[in-house]
């Protein structure tokens, strides 16, 4: 049981990696980063099945819980302000470097 978790948690890792580096729309990248932290909480919870008795993972499953909500709220903003700015958020939009 705890090979199959870990194999889908590889596979969703891949998966958000794939989502970052290939996708030029940032809010399918931000999902992409979703995707891999939750990844590797899915691995640390597979983990955590092996030794119950220690909480080492399933504390450090709360941090990326809060880390990922920091960084969906950090994420929301940035894309608001890319929109406001440049009209769409696309990363294509984004290279200019003027005021």
């Amino acid at each position: 049981m705890i090979l199959q978790l870990q194999l889908l948690s590889a596979f969703l890792f891949c998966l958000g990696i794939l989502l970052v580096i290939f996708r030029k729309n940032i809010l399918i990248m931000l999902m992409g980063v979703e995707l891999m932290l939750n990844a590797a909480n899915l691995s640390l919870v597979a983990f955590s099945k092996l030794y119950p008795e220690n909480f080492a993972a399933q504390s450090a499953v709360l941090l990326i819980v809060a880390i990922a909500a920091a960084e969906s709220a950090l994420g929301l903003a940035i894309l608001i302000h890319l929109y406001r700015n440049f009209g769409g958020i696309l990363t294509t939009k984004t290279t200019t470097l003027h005021d």
